[in-house]
């Protein structure tokens, strides 16, 4: 039977203490990140508490073949860009995000003060993320981080006998 210490230690976790990791990337990336769910009991659902900058992204404009997301404001406002259109957002705004390629997304604070939300998502692998600004393609799995453009890929049969 775990002690109350290991049930803290293995599912609580307060965003408010959690270390933060800054991800920065000159000239519209700047934001931080501390993980909820890392090192926590959770098998199937992933977390994060993320903070914006002014005039800054956290991450390019993309879309999930697998995961679904959700964000919830907790302080500030943005804006979601998503299916090609900008949506207002502001603290007590909950996103939900389903996976396809009709919901491309991503946050942009668009005002002078932080942005604070948290990132929640099914934690669903292999996963495939396509980036249309960009055209890559990304594919994510256990041991597996492929990352290429759409039009470098191979024909079926190339290399086979």
């Amino acid at each position: 039977m775990p002690t109350p210490a290991e049930l803290r230690q293995r599912l609580i976790r307060n965003f408010h203490d959690a270390p933060r990791e800054r991800f920065l990337r000159a000239p519209l990336y700047d934001s931080q990140n501390a993980s909820m769910t890392q090192g926590t009991a959770a098998k199937n659902l992933g977390a994060s508490f993320d903070i914006v900058a002014p005039g800054q992204m956290s991450c390019p404009y993309h879309l999930h073949h697998a995961e679904e997301e959700m964000f919830i404001v907790l302080q500030g406002q943005g804006t979601l860009r998503v299916a090609g259109e900008q949506l207002p957002i502001s603290a007590g705004d909950v996103i939900t995000i389903p996976p396809g390629p009709e919901y491309p997304h991503h946050i942009i604070n668009t005002s002078d003060a932080p942005l604070h939300y948290l990132s929640i998502s099914t934690m669903v692998k292999p996963e495939v993320c396509e980036y249309p600004d960009s055209g890559k393609v990304g594919v994510f799995g256990e041991g597996l981080r492929l990352l290429q453009r759409r039009e470098a890929g191979l024909d079926y049969w190339d290399g086979e006998p």
